[in-house]
């Protein structure tokens, strides 16, 4: 499975376009009173938990590929703080999904919850930025994933 490996610089920008794009279909369609674009954001949500799991298991797959040649240090510790981040942030955006779905199906996503979930998107904004600085500090500073490192 290490093919998986290689895929995760690939896939790793869905979720992070989508989610941030969810977060701008929502307010926008809050605030604009449009519900084209409140529904827009109910897919693009989806779309972004969907490449999401495939970014966290395409990145735990690196990670099992490069495990190996690391020693105990910094590095190590840098992905796995890598690694529980992008699964918080995964686990979030889902429960953000199953709340959203739950309440469409149900008729109640109307009035305050619609703006509390404004404030949930931008909380996993914050999460993707602070995943983000992590990723880029492993690719940027240490190479991991630019065939720079050794496997």
């Amino acid at each position: 499975m290490e093919f998986l490996s290689g895929l995760h610089s690939k896939v790793i920008h869905f979720p992070i376009a989508f989610f941030i794009l969810y977060f701008l279909f929502e307010t926008s369609g809050i605030i604009l009173k449009k519900d084209f674009l409140a529904k827009s954001a109910f897919i693009v949500l989806a779309l972004g938990v969907i490449f999401s799991v495939l970014s966290v298991l395409t990145g735990n797959q690196a990670f099992e590929v490069v495990k190996t040649s690391l020693q105990k240090n910094e590095l190590t510790s840098l992905i796995e703080r890598h690694e529980q981040l992008a699964t918080v942030t995964l686990w979030y955006f889902f429960l953000m999904l199953i709340s959203r779905t739950y309440l469409t199906v149900k008729k109640k996503f109307e009035g305050n919850i619609r703006y509390a979930f404004i404030l949930f998107g931008l909380i996993g904004c914050v999460l993707i930025y602070i995943t983000g600085i992590y990723g880029g500090e492993l690719v940027y500073k240490y190479g991991v994933g630019t065939g720079l490192f050794g496997k």
